[in-house]
């Protein structure tokens, strides 16, 4: 089923919920009985890429490039 995504502007509303154990979400948003909505989820995985970028921070303590980019 092919849906019109050129309706102009769109609200975006953001809600933060945990998942049941049943592998559930339940949200109550305010849009009207039978309006169309469309739901992205993203599971926050981002503890493992903070650490990523925590743990090679020496990278940037470089004087040499440090002084290149004062001169810049």
């Amino acid at each position: 089923m092919m849906i019109d995504t050129n309706s102009g502007p769109q609200a975006a509303l953001k809600f933060e919920t945990a998942v049941s154990s049943d592998g559930t979400l339940e949200l109550q948003i305010p849009s009207a009985a039978g309006e169309r909505v469309v739901v992205f989820v993203i599971a926050e995985t981002f503890s493992d890429l903070t650490a990523s970028a925590e743990s090679s921070l020496v990278f940037w303590d470089n004087p040499l490039d440090d002084e290149d980019w004062k001169n810049a």
